[in-house]
């Protein structure tokens, strides 16, 4: 006999954990489900483990910019082993803490892959679920490439995982997750190759400031291919070999270590939704704007399962579980607003994005001035040696609204939360100008980039 709950939600993420507690807390039988450690890939594969190895290649970067300027710390390297003990530090305790937060709240839990048997009903193990509502919050996991010896690649999880950093790692893409991890793995010590298809990489970002991030990276040491299209993989003897098109022919590159890190898509392959008439695409379960599936009105789904119209982020997935949960719980009458999101790259320095971009915006017919600004001549640049920052900004003409505000530079993943706030809030350009700010620092700029 099939165990009955209110609400069944699969997958034990942000999203998923925002709608199983909101639904709970309203008083409502809930389940969750899940085939990894409880936590989600922010917390455990993510966001948070890599922004811990991210702060450590800060350190050594920072060490390097001030070497002549009154720092000498020619000894400074990263341990890997150690960083990855202190990285553990962060994830080791998260599926405990958070089971133990479900069987507090009542919410029961269940391991297991789960897969849909009807329109209202999923199957767990030997265990089957039926629910007035569920909601599919099972995050993303690596496009496939449909190369020869895709087998023989790294994931991202798995690369945060490693107990050494190999000499020679070649990163397969020219995303962020490509970008991140190379200037982690550069600063530990590794030999990095880097190689992306297309003309230009992180093409979600200002396209003025890339070209800037591309020129360090390369700096540091990073062999930045573009326009180089890996074909296959083998294992000769101890190493790698990656076999890549460009336009010059054929090439090959040598490795300890190929990373993927060209895009993800959603992991919602195997739960079979059409047993549950569930529409679905590469994107993600297909939902209108209440998050409700198009084709089944008792399903619904958040994060990066969901084809919404919002960027795979976690505070994103988390606003996306919180309206899935209020309509859930009350009948569809909270919509998706997807306005000033902000989006961050965490290189060393991070390059940030909110709004609109500059080739979009006058596609779009938009009028508005453009605020460019080279600022590694700033003193807050100056200070900490730092010869790569940069910012644009788009201002409308007539209501002088911040369109959208693009940064490269130290502190730049919470600058951009100043111009993210003044977006939503309607500040304009013009109010920003006449705000005091606590001098000196990078939000003392701000008023210098509008």
């Amino acid at each position: 006999m099939a165990k009955k709950f209110d609400v069944a939600v699969i997958g034990t993420g942000t999203a998923a954990s925002t709608v199983a507690t909101a639904c709970r807390s309203a008083g409502w039988q809930v389940a969750v489900i899940d085939s990894r450690p409880f936590g989600g890939t922010c917390a455990l594969r993510g966001c948070d483990p890599k922004k811990v190895l991210v702060g450590a290649a800060e350190i050594i970067d920072w060490t390097r910019r001030m070497q002549g300027k009154g720092i000498h710390a020619e000894q400074a390297r990263i341990d890997w082993r150690e960083l990855m003990r202190f990285k553990r530090s962060f994830t080791d305790p998260v599926p405990q803490s958070r089971e133990q937060g479900f069987a507090k709240a009542g919410i029961a839990a269940f391991h297991g892959r789960a897969r849909f048997v009807g329109p209202q009903e999923v199957r767990v193990g030997e265990e089957n679920l039926t629910a007035r509502y569920v909601l599919v919050a099972t995050g993303a996991r690596p496009v496939t490439l449909h190369i020869p010896g895709e087998n023989l690649i790294t994931t991202s999880d798995q690369f945060l995982e490693l107990e050494t950093l190999p000499r020679r790692i070649v990163f397969v893409g020219g995303g962020y997750i490509s970008f991140e991890f190379a200037h982690v793995s550069v600063r530990a010590g590794a030999e990095v190759t880097l190689l992306h298809r297309g003309a230009r990489p992180l093409a979600g970002f200002d396209p003025d400031l890339v070209e800037q991030l591309v020129k360090r990276t390369r700096e540091l040491g990073v062999d930045l291919r573009l326009e180089t299209r890996v074909e296959a993989i083998e294992r000769v003897g101890d190493h790698l070999s990656v076999r890549a098109s460009t336009q010059a022919g054929a090439q090959m590159f040598e490795a300890d270590l190929v990373v993927h890190g060209a895009g993800r898509v959603a992991e919602i392959d195997d739960l079979d939704l059409s047993a549950a008439g569930v529409a679905w695409g590469e994107r993600g379960v297909k939902v209108n704007e209440y998050l409700q599936s198009v084709s089944n009105p008792t399903v619904y789904a958040a994060g990066d399962a969901a084809a919404s119209s919002g960027l795979p982020l976690t505070p994103v997935a988390g606003y996306e579980g919180r309206v899935a949960a209020e309509n859930i719980l009350s009948g569809n009458r909270r919509k998706t607003l997807y306005e000033a999101i902000p989006t961050v790259v965490y290189t060393v320095p991070p390059l940030a994005s909110v709004g609109w971009q500059e080739r979009a915006a006058r596609d779009k017919g938009l009028r508005f001035r453009v605020h460019r600004e080279d600022t590694s001549w700033w003193y807050s640049s100056r200070r900490i040696g730092e010869t790569c920052s940069g910012s644009k900004v788009l201002i409308e003409e007539g209501s002088d609204r911040i369109l959208g505000a693009h940064m490269l530079g130290p502190q730049a993943d919470d600058l951009i939360n100043l111009f993210t706030l003044a977006m939503s809030a309607g500040t304009k350009a013009a109010d920003l100008r006449e705000v005091i700010f606590g001098y000196p620092t990078h939000g003392s700029d701000v008023q210098y980039m509008v």
